[in-house]
């Protein structure tokens, strides 16, 4: 049986307010209290993986042992169909800056221009489906770990649009919808998103009576 969180502090190891803040609103109604890495001063490790799962584990797994409680690691990505899935698990290093682009740090607006140069590229025709990807990994120090994994599928649309949200958001179109992600309530948001859906599967397992 996999282990359950209990009435305990929660480790979000994440250095990203935007993300903690979704985090802890999706954990809220279970009585969790959530702290983030970056409020504990823990470093960033190395996501050296190659899929979601590798690189939550690497976080879930250094925020727990670092600071002795339990930790969840969010790794999450856009994958488009005509890039044949990129940008994908590297999708937060699209946003890099390169020394000659300004100062340290990521410019989600350049990520998305990057992913429409490649699109447009191809030419009109090219298939601008896509899906957003979530693993939600938890971690105890003692080693035990759990895995849950969230998809959420979409077209991209040009340019940005909306304000809410954080990452590819703007330029993602949730199937069902004509709104992107930032243009959504954050409310109506987390009910459909592949965080959500991650989370749907963990809370079912950790959470259930």
């Amino acid at each position: 049986m996999t282990r359950r969180l209990g009435a305990e502090t929660l480790v979000i190891a994440t250095h990203n307010a935007g993300k903690l803040k979704e985090i802890g609103a999706l954990l809220d109604p279970y009585g969790v209290q959530c702290i983030s890495a970056g409020s504990l001063g823990l470093p960033e490790p190395a996501e050296t993986g190659t899929t979601f799962v590798a690189n939550a584990l690497i976080k879930a797994r250094a925020a727990a042992q670092a600071s002795g409680l339990p930790a969840l690691a969010d790794d999450s990505g856009l994958s488009v169909t005509a890039l044949d899935g990129r940008p994908g698990v590297y999708t937060a290093d699209w946003a890099e800056r390169q020394w000659f682009e300004g100062p340290p740090g990521r410019d989600w607006y350049m990520a998305m221009g990057k992913v429409e140069g490649q699109l447009v590229a191809l030419g009109e025709e090219a298939d601008r489906s896509c899906w957003f990807s979530c693993v939600l990994a938890i971690a105890w120090p003692d080693g035990e770990q759990a895995v849950y994994e969230g998809r959420a599928d979409g077209t991209l649309t040009w340019p940005p649009r909306g304000t809410m949200g954080f990452g590819y958001d703007p330029v993602f179109v949730p199937v069902g919808d004509t709104r992107t992600y930032a243009e959504l309530d954050p409310a109506q948001k987390h009910a459909i998103s592949h965080r959500a859906d991650a989370f749907a599967k963990l809370v079912a397992e950790q959470f259930a009576a």
